[in-house]
C-alpha cells in the first residue's frame, strides 16, 4: 500500500517544503463540477492542493463526457460524489469536502466560508454573476477565479487569465457562447488548466497584488 508521505512526495516532486506546505494547507472551493469544475478539482488535486470544497446538484450525463472528467460507469451518479471516486484515486489521504448542493446567495457564507479561493464553474451567467457579486460583497479577502468564454474551436492563445478588480480573476476568451457554438473540450480544459494554474499562482504567492 502507498502510504501518504508517498503521495505526498510524488505530487510535490521539485517543489520546496514551503510550497508543499501552502498548496497542502490552502483551500479551495469549486463551484460546479462539469466541464472547467471537474478538470479544476483534478488539476488542483495533482498539485497536491487537497482542501478542495466540491460542490454540485447535478448528476452525470452521457452527453457529459466530450469534456468533463467522468466515465461511463459514472452517468446517473450525482458529480460530487463520482468526481471524488476519481480524485481519491490521485491522492487518497486527501480531506476532500464534497456536497451535492445547488450553491445559492443564501448558503454562500455557510458552504464557502472557509475556503481562501473560489473557482466558478458554473453554467448559466445569472448563476456566475450571483455568486461573483455575493462572494466579493461578502468578504473582503476571498479570490473569486472566474470562468467565461469557453466554446467554440478557437485558437489555445485567446484563452487567457487576467486581474479584473483587487479579488476577481477571470479565465477564458470572454466572449464565446455555448448556446452559439459547440463546446470543445480540449478548449474547456484549456480554460480550466488556466483556473487551476491562476489558484497555484495565488496560494504560492507569484501574482502581483
Amino acid at each position: 500500500m502507498i502510504i501518504k508521505e508517498e503521495i505526498n512526495a510524488a505530487l510535490g516532486k521539485g517543489l520546496t517544503q514551503a510550497q508543499l506546505d501552502a498548496l497542502h494547507n490552502a483551500r479551495v472551493a469549486v463551484v460546479g463540477l462539469g466541464g472547467l469544475g471537474s478538470n479544476i478539482a483534478v488539476a488542483l488535486t495533482r498539485l497536491g492542493v487537497s482542501n478542495l470544497y466540491l460542490y454540485d446538484f447535478d448528476k452525470v450525463e452521457l452527453s457529459n463526457l466530450n469534456r468533463q472528467y467522468y466515465f461511463l460507469d459514472d452517468v446517473g451518479q450525482y458529480k460530487a460524489d463520482a468526481l471524488v471516486k476519481h480524485l481519491r484515486q490521485i491522492n487518497p489521504y486527501a480531506p476532500l469536502h464534497s456536497q451535492v448542493v445547488k450553491v445559492t446567495q443564501d448558503n454562500i457564507p455557510t458552504l464557502l466560508g472557509d475556503c481562501d479561493i473560489i473557482c466558478e464553474a458554473l453554467d448559466a451567467a445569472a448563476g456566475k454573476a450571483m455568486l461573483v457579486s455575493t462572494v466579493l460583497s461578502t468578504w473582503s479577502n476571498k479570490k473569486v477565479i472566474a470562468g467565461s468564454g469557453i466554446a467554440g474551436f478557437g485558437k489555445a492563445e485567446e484563452i487567457t487569465s487576467k486581474k479584473i478588480t483587487k479579488n476577481l480573476y477571470l479565465c477564458g476568451d470572454g466572449s464565446s457562447d455555448f448556446h452559439d457554438l459547440p463546446l470543445c473540450g480540449a478548449r474547456v480544459a484549456l480554460c480550466a488548466m488556466q483556473q487551476a494554474l491562476l489558484a497555484a499562482r495565488l496560494i504560492l504567492d507569484l501574482e502581483e497584488n
